[in-house]
């Protein structure tokens, strides 16, 4: 969108206002301008997979399961869903006069920080850990979320901007420190990419980068400019407050909100801009940072709406939790779920199990809580992952038993430690199968202050379940009968079935359908097709110190070990053979071919790969594609290469264009043959 007619505007309008009604407006709980017309507006609201916090609203799969789905078009399908209840949710909030927190159309989100370390307990809400499927996801749900009409129908957020990504709880006082080629190869990619997408906003991170605050820090902002970001820019919570009681770059409470606004901080999310007129008395800043701010911020409310009809008016209540957008979180769902391990187990069809027992397991089995993940609204009917085996299963015999607490080493107060370890143990025993489900859930990994987990302030302090899961995942394979593993997580996890299980699907925190699209794979209705995002380390004894951020033996693209799962990998129920492919141009075409006896969707994946470690260690993906293939079906595909990824990143942080030969690996991540060509830089 042009924001250039909504500014004129917006520079009209603030040059009427004082100096202390402009400065009102730098706040996230913005105060009304009667004699302007300028009604109360709060910026902070939540859309990371839905509308968030401000009550019924559809819960889609958390962000990480959303980029396991390695689908563009379907984020960007979501992202207008997301919208749509967005806009309908604040119609009517603004006819009953709600303005407060979480009602507006100023989402903060989406995250597109690097997962850059499998500890860190908000990965749950990125992309994973490449850049590129980060960049091309972002950018899909910034133009889903802020639609392509006259007006924003939402604004999305870019956020953390930059270099962000644990631990929770040092990142009040935190100096990550990243050289030129991390910062332009891994870290600021992504957001370049969503400014250059027109995205309305940008929040920076808590903590320092280099010595300097984000939320004040001159490169950071340089590189906004130089990209051409035309949005607001707004601190995180309390981050401001920061610079002073924490990072001590200043000494008082008025210093840090003039750092920050004359750095191009334009919204304080906390209480520090209350002392912006006292900079301005102290001479520490201009009345004219004050409304450079204040412009930016009202061209954003003027290209949403304020003051005048918009097409998106007529968005009626109805539109939340519509059945469409359950279809679409149920769709998701199965698309995000990766199939990490199958002996020939799955799928376990209705009329195999006809008559027979399933016996399923797990404290992750009836439990709500790991279908949300966090930053998540409310659903109002839910399915777990039980109910999905009960609605499916229907003629089979079903034992239930929860096996162990989430994390506690007795299930029910004051009883004996594994209370629940003998009723999953004697169902397992009369079972003809067993599911059993297992992993973490938004209590154990998140943010901080939002996961109380053990004293990590959200993040986890090995990729490990809690101890009494161990336990119970012990004492259920020792039984002897066939089991299929359903884990639940927003990051890498080893449950210790790896070995024995027969199947392990990875579910992730799936949204409110969760449990129906679990069912509907493991009962062979859907062939799973997701893929890792993320590398599945098989331990964190080899990684580097969580507080280095250097990206030295980091994610797929340099880690030097051997990894449980690979970054990319996600099996299937049939079988795609990759028969031939040709560069053409920008684009890799590839036929690929079904030699199943099902339809099935897969991701074929474009890693390049140079041999000299003097100039890339390891692959690196440059295009995908999420393809769908008819049994016996053989077709050809187009992969678009990403320039950018094709160009290497000296030292000094300078892109430049490999000129030797290199190879283009084409995958689907399924364990099959890949194709290589060689190409010429």
């Amino acid at each position: 969108m042009d924001l250039a007619k909504y500014r004129a505007r917006a520079e009209a309008l603030v040059s009427q206002m004082t100096a202390e009604e402009a400065a009102g407006q730098l706040t996230y709980e913005a105060a009304a301008i009667e004699r302007l017309g300028v009604p109360d507006f709060n910026w902070w609201n939540e859309a990371l997979h839905g509308v968030a916090r401000a009550g019924t609203a559809t819960v889609f799969p958390q962000a990480i399961a959303l980029a396991a789905a390695f689908d563009p078009k379907l984020v960007g399908k979501i992202a207008d869903a997301i919208a749509t209840e967005g806009r309908a949710k604040y119609n009517q909030f603004d006819k009953e006069g709600d303005h407060s927190i979480y009602k507006g159309l100023t989402y903060w989100s989406p995250n597109v920080n690097i997962f850059r370390d499998p500890r860190w307990g908000r990965g749950q809400e990125t992309y994973g850990e490449d850049p590129y499927l980060t960049s091309e996801l972002g950018t899909a749900f910034v133009k889903g979320l802020q639609g392509d009409g006259e007006h924003f129908k939402a604004v999305a957020c870019a956020k953390h901007y930059a270099v962000h990504s644990g631990p929770e709880s040092l990142r009040h006082e935190f100096d990550a420190k990243a050289s030129k080629k991390d910062m332009e190869e891994t870290y600021l990619y992504a957001f370049e990419k969503l400014v250059k997408a027109g995205v309305g906003g940008v929040m920076g991170a808590y903590n320092r980068l280099n010595g300097e605050p984000c939320c004040a820090h001159t490169f950071l902002q340089q590189k906004l400019k130089e990209w051409g970001f035309a949005g607001y820019f707004t601190s995180d919570f309390w981050a401001i407050a920061d610079f002073h009681l924490h990072h001590h770059v200043t000494s008082t409470a008025p210093e840090s909100a003039a750092l920050a606004i004359k750095n191009g901080c334009d919204l304080n999310c906390g209480n520090v801009y209350l002392q912006l007129l006292t900079a301005l008395k102290e001479g520490l800043i201009q009345e004219e940072d004050i409304r450079r701010s204040c412009v930016r911020l009202m061209t954003v409310r003027y290209a949403l709406g304020m003051g005048e009809k918009t097409e998106y008016d007529g968005i009626g209540y109805e539109e939340v939790e519509s059945a469409a957008h359950l279809r679409l979180a149920r769709e998701a769902a199965e698309k995000s779920a990766v199939l990490l391990k199958n002996d020939g187990i799955l799928p376990l069809s209705q009329e195999a199990l006809k008559g027979k027992t399933i016996a399923v397991i797990g404290p992750a089995a009836a439990s709500e809580t790991v279908l949300y993940g966090n930053y998540c609204g409310t659903g109002s009917v839910t399915v777990t992952i039980l109910e999905g085996l009960q609605q499916t299963y229907r003629a089979s015999r079903i034992l239930y038993a929860k096996g162990s607490h989430m994390y506690k080493d007795a299930d029910e107060d004051v009883a004996a430690p594994d209370d629940k370890l003998s009723e999953a143990v004697i169902c397992a025993k009369a079972a003809d199968v067993v599911f059993l489900c297992v992993g973490l859930d938004a209590t154990l990994e998140g943010e901080e202050g939002c996961a109380p987990n053990f004293g990590l302030a959200g993040d986890k302090r090995d990729l490990n379940l809690p101890a009494c899961q161990r336990r119970l995942v012990e004492a259920v394979m020792s039984v002897g009968k066939p089991t299929v593993v359903v884990q639940t997580s927003g990051s890498s996890i080893v449950t210790g079935a790896e070995e024995r299980a027969g199947a392990i699907l990875q579910l992730w925190y799936p949204g409110v359908r969760g449990g129906e699209a679990a069912a509907r794979i493991l009962s062979g209705a859907v062939s799973p097709s997701g893929k890792l995002p993320v590398t599945f380390y098989k331990n964190c004894d080899d990684l580097p110190d969580f507080c280095d951020y250097s990206m030295k033996n980091r994610t797929y693209a340099y880690y030097e070990g051997e990894p449980l799962y690979p970054f990319g990998y996600g099996l299937s129920y049939t079988r795609f053979v990759l028969t031939s492919a040709q560069k053409r141009g920008g684009r890799v075409a590839v036929r690929v071919r079904n030699a199943g006896d099902r339809y099935g969707e897969t991701v074929l994946q474009v890693y390049r790969k140079i041999e000299s470690a003097d100039a890339e260690r390891n692959v690196r993906l440059v295009g995908f594609l999420r393809v769908g293939v008819r049994a016996g079906e053989e077709k050809e595909c187009f992969v678009r290469l990403s320039p950018d990824r094709l160009r290497l990143i000296d030292d000094d942080g300078n892109a430049y264009r490999y000129g030797g030969e290199y190879d283009l690996i084409v995958t689907d991540g399924s364990g099959g043959e890949p194709v290589k060509l060689r190409c010429k830089g």
